[in-house]
């Protein structure tokens, strides 16, 4: 039992993994520290910024800038423990290669397998974002998509049941029967997803050069938004601030985050870099302080044209023009929306095929994962499984199941980051020009001090609580303390550096935001996984020493 144990705790040397990338056919090193950043922003500003964020207003109000800027701490914590790895270890793989470093081959599968829900399964709700932008935009040129092929069948069928009227229950009601059952799917969201990965299988330079204009168009796009939209803002549309309190500025965690995932696919794309122990920490913290700053500016103009309860909608910036009665900004919305979905799309379905082009090498997956395309020189057989991964779920999953189950898979790939580099040994090393390398400050005593003083203010509040018979116990909450007091012993045992402590603390507080459903979905997930990786990646990896 403890041989079988110590095997999934099995690690791979830094060494071997940037070895592999010299086994067989490589990739084309194409990519600059520009086209790096523009693929971080092609991935962030997407799905989230002209969908997920009209709920996260509604939930917390104007006061969602918050837990922007939360999300964005979290983040950029995170995107130096990334930045970190990516100088030590400048190969394929993400956070899976990164886990398989310093916590060894179990938690690397277990991180690969999350990372599905992020690029591929998160793919599925943005390719349902597009669908409806898209709509709306052919619609403005008088072409019409019937409605059963661009709505989901299962929201389809439950607005049926309850009797419902709308796009949905339209869909129901003039959908042909096809062996007796409804048919209904997205056809767009099928179709981006095909054009998609039809192009990241042809070529890196094709996806870089699309990928960057997208960016162009879309910021050029956002910001004409933002200056319209300021000179209609009314800043009664602020009071109250925080409406719902600051539980309600965390209920909309699940869209904020959505928001930011993305950078992260930056470090999926290191064999493709010129120079990816300088470019890809660069690529990584330029683009998320850009969007950073375009997401708080985008929040606050949206709840200044309106009411934060008139945002509780897919499409929220198409929706504050209608209301102000601004049509000829609809078309450029929908247009910008369409642009921005695309390239999210198009950076994550580049993402997954290193990731599982990465786990093959390692022999985890069958060695077709790692098959490199002799003209195009992509992870091909890989690119075709995605676009399975992401194309077939869009006949009978919604797009609020998709969203919350990604959202959880990311954040929880970000704490094995962090805490993988408290793990590693500390770069001694002096700072080589041109490279990344983390900032290290002892936390010995600045992270007991602030875990003292935060908890002694948390509890006093919570002890007036009991007393007005105002609380209830939340048990997330109560796990996260358990966390941040185990983190700040070790810190001042172990003389941990600072950056990555906050990340792991920011991360598993946002967790927090997560629901039981979140969390039981997730658990299943991982059981599937673990029973894969018994049935097949443990008996095959390239580690086992048994034969």
């Amino acid at each position: 039992m403890g041989f079988i144990f110590n095997n999934l705790l099995r690690r791979k040397s830094i060494t071997a993994i940037t070895d592999a990338e010299s086994h067989g056919v490589g990739l084309h090193r194409v990519l600059t520290v520009r086209d790096l950043t523009f693929f971080g922003i092609a991935a962030i500003i997407g799905a989230g910024s002209f969908s997920s964020i009209g709920s996260a207003c509604f939930s917390g109000g104007p006061a969602v800038v918050f837990l922007f800027v939360i999300c964005a701490i979290a983040c950029g914590f995170t995107a130096m423990c990334y930045a970190d790895f990516a100088t030590r270890v400048p190969a394929s793989g993400s956070a899976y290669t990164y886990a398989y470093v310093s916590f060894g081959e179990l938690a690397a599968w277990i991180i690969g397998w999350a990372l599905l829900m992020e690029y591929s399964i998160g793919n599925i709700y943005v390719a349902f974002s597009w669908s409806g932008y898209f709509v709306n935009l052919i619609e403005g040129f008088g072409l019409h998509i019937p409605t059963w092929l661009t709505n989901n069948y299962p929201d389809s069928h439950q607005a049926f049941l309850d009797s419902k009227v709308g796009k949905l229950s339209d869909a129901w009601n003039t959908a042909p029967v096809v062996m007796g059952v409804k048919l209904i799917f997205d056809l767009p969201a099928v179709m981006i997803n095909i054009l998609v990965t039809w192009l990241v299988y042809v070529g890196t330079k094709e996806s870089r050069n699309a990928s960057n204009i997208m960016v162009i168009i879309k910021l050029a796009i956002i910001l004409l938004v933002i200056i319209v939209g300021a000179s209609y803002v009314d800043i009664d549309n602020w009071t109250p601030f925080m409406p719902n309190q600051f539980s309600g500025v965390m209920a909309g965690v699940s869209g904020v985050f959505f928001a930011y995932i993305g950078f992260d696919a930056v470090s999926t794309l290191a064999e493709e870099s010129k120079n990816p122990q300088r470019d890809l920490p660069r690529g990584m913290i330029y683009s998320l302080i850009i969007c950073t700053v375009v997401f708080i500016i985008l929040a606050l103009v949206l709840t200044g044209m309106v009411s934060y309860t008139a945002l509780n909608v897919s499409d929220p910036l198409a929706e504050v023009f209608a209301l102000k009665g601004i049509k000829w900004m609809l078309f450029i919305v929908s247009f910008a929306a369409v642009i921005a979905m695309t390239s999210v799309i198009l950076v994550f379905q580049m993402g997954q095929p290193r990731i599982w082009m990465a786990m093959s090498r390692d022999g985890l997956l069958p060695k077709k994962f790692a098959e490199i395309h002799p003209k195009y020189k992509t992870p091909a057989f890989s690119t075709l499984i995605t676009g399975l991964v992401v194309g077939i779920p869009i006949f009978f999953t919604t797009p609020k199941f998709v969203l919350d189950f990604t959202s959880i898979g990311t954040l929880f790939a970000f704490v094995l980051v962090c805490g993988g580099v408290l793990i590693l040994p500390r770069n001694m090393n002096a700072k080589e020009k041109g490279k990344f390398k983390m900032p290290y400050i002892n936390s010995k005593y600045i992270v007991p001090v602030i875990t003292v003083v935060s908890l002694a203010v948390i509890f006093s509040n919570h002890a007036s609580m009991i007393i007005n018979d105002d609380t209830s116990y939340n048990i997330p909450m109560i796990v996260f303390y358990l966390v941040w007091i185990t983190l700040a012993i070790f810190s001042f045992i172990k003389n941990y550096s600072l950056i990555p402590v906050l990340g792991l603390l920011s991360c598993c507080y946002l967790l927090t935001g997560m629901g039981w459903t979140n969390w039981m979905m997730f658990g299943v997930w991982l059981v599937i996984g673990l029973v894969v990786y018994l049935m097949y990646g443990y008996r095959k990896s390239k580690l086992n020493v048994v034969q």
